[in-house]
């Protein structure tokens, strides 16, 4: 959760943070991150929904639309 959304970033003390990305520098980070992310779901969409993973299709994929879990509900198979 550091990496990518920088949870406990302010945890580090500057010189590990330093010595950390000598040795992994984080480049274009958030940009590969998300296309690989996107990369991995595109052709499996099905599988995302009740999860964040939606959100990533949603905001990458043009007319991508989540079922809702309200939606899943009121389609099911029962009658009640």
């Amino acid at each position: 959760m550091t990496d990518v959304l920088g949870f406990g970033l302010d945890g580090l003390q500057h010189d590990q943070l330093a010595e950390i990305l000598a040795v992994h520098p984080r480049g274009d980070f958030k940009n590969e991150f998300l296309r690989a992310y996107v990369d991995g779901l595109k052709n499996r969409p099905e599988t995302t929904n009740g999860t964040v993973n939606s959100d990533v299709l949603e905001h990458f994929i043009p007319g991508f639309q989540r079922t809702t879990t309200v939606e899943r509900i009121v389609g099911s198979p029962w009658p009640s």
